[in-house]
């Protein structure tokens, strides 16, 4: 049988500019907690809220030149090259910090002077005291000397570029802080998308080798069950074949309403398998008997859905269908440590002997076991085993253990 290939959707592509909000609130955030340090440091003097507008001023320039640093780097380092951001966000950085620094000597007409004082001794004796841009010297016996220092716009234009460009390296620092935290951010929400779109894919291929592992057991079944069907037709046994289409029509109306790749009870599990040994026991009445003993406390523990199909089938065609006398075959579940569950299949002679039931692994077309083994392997991986052989005393042996899980 073919199975359909699961088609996985492809990647949402990341626009420019889609982060946005986060980008702004970065922002902001990093000048937050600027102004609050500047906040901190204007209230330890006399006139903070001097301090505190002019600041308001460099703030929302920062701002505005840290939002164009984020549209260069969204628009001009697209796709997930860490290297590429970084070079562009330092060319951004640079450009922005001498703007900032250029911007802030320009707008010092606009700003105001701050009242508060800072009063010094000099090591000559003098009191230096210094207000805005007014500094005045008292001297013993003498009228004090003041002196007003000339504004930035009023010196030569080689200092200007200097005063400019001290500002520029310490916002450069500023704009690299910020920079360095949105790239890492951008560089963490890619990494672990590339782990989301992987988890998806395993568990994808996972889903797509459970569907094809259990789409190998119904024509598997359905053709065993036919040739039974068939022999009792042709020997002239109709009320047996009756009461075995009965029987089939509701195991296919019950495993056939089951999703391939969900999981059953162990409950559900057995009350399947109860069906289909209905079935062959309309076709072996003598040679037939089954025993089941499943502990309570293990009948919600879950497992894929006809597990134990190919296990019964090969117990019942290399062991009641190749022997003439009375088979037994077991299922019994028991519970390990480690909160594990034992599943054991058997058949063997139901009244001793030393005669071997043929192994079923020695014949037909390998994909019983096989199948079950792969089942459990897709399912658990290593937490699962799956082991089996003749018996000592005659007959054949399955035994499956896996996790004990019993949230549905």
């Amino acid at each position: 049988m073919t199975v359909p290939m699961l088609m996985m959707p492809p990647p949402i592509a990341r626009t420019k500019f889609c982060d946005w909000p986060f980008a702004l609130k970065s922002i902001v955030g990093f000048w937050l907690f600027y102004a609050l340090t500047v906040a901190a440091r204007a209230f330890l003097g006399s006139d903070p809220w001097t301090i505190l507008e002019n600041k308001l001023l460099v703030v929302g320039i920062g701002i505005v030149i840290n939002c164009f640093i984020y549209l260069a780097i969204s628009a001009w380092s697209s796709g997930n090259n860490i290297r590429r951001k970084a070079v562009v966000a330092g060319l951004s950085c640079a450009f922005g910090s001498l703007a900032l620094g250029g911007l802030v000597v320009m707008s010092e007409d606009w700003m105001r002077e701050s009242k508060e004082e800072f009063r010094f001794q000099a090591r000559e004796g003098f009191t230096v005291v210094e207000q805005g841009n007014q500094i005045r010297i008292e001297r013993t016996a003498q009228e004090p000397l003041v002196l007003t220092m000339p504004k930035v716009h009023e010196l030569d234009p080689m200092k200007r570029v200097r005063y400019a460009l001290d500002f520029a390296v310490t916002w450069l620092f500023f704009f690299i802080g910020w920079s360095a935290f949105y790239i890492a951010n951008q560089a963490q929400a890619e990494a672990l998308g590339a782990q989301r779109r992987l988890a998806d894919a395993e568990s994808a291929a996972q889903a797509a080798q459970v569907r094809a592992l259990r789409y190998q057991v119904n024509p598997h079944f359905l053709f065993n069950t036919l040739n039974s069907l068939s022999s009792l037709v042709m020997t002239g046994r109709s009320d047996r074949a009756e009461t075995m289409l009965l029987a089939l029509s509701t195991f296919f109306r019950t495993s056939l309403s089951l999703d391939p790749s969900a999981d059953v009870s162990l409950a559900e599990e057995i009350d399947l398998q109860r069906l289909y040994l209905d079935i062959e026991m309309a076709r072996f009445p003598d040679r037939l008997t089954v025993e089941i003993d499943v502990p309570q406390e293990l009948e919600q523990a879950r497992l894929p859905a006809l597990l134990l199909q190919p296990i019964v089938e090969n117990a019942i065609k290399y062991g009641v269908s190749k022997s003439r006398k009375a088979v037994l075959i077991r299922i019994e579940a028991r519970h390990l440590d480690n909160h594990r569950m034992l599943l054991e299949i058997s058949n063997r002679m139901k009244h001793g002997g030393k005669e071997e039931l043929p192994a079923a692994t020695h014949e037909g077309t390998g994909l019983g076991l096989a199948n079950v083994c792969q089942r459990l392997e897709a399912r658990w991986g290593s937490r699962a085993s799956c082991r089996y052989g003749p018996m000592t005393s005659g007959g054949y042996k399955v035994s499956l253990t896996m996790p004990v899980e019993t949230n549905g």
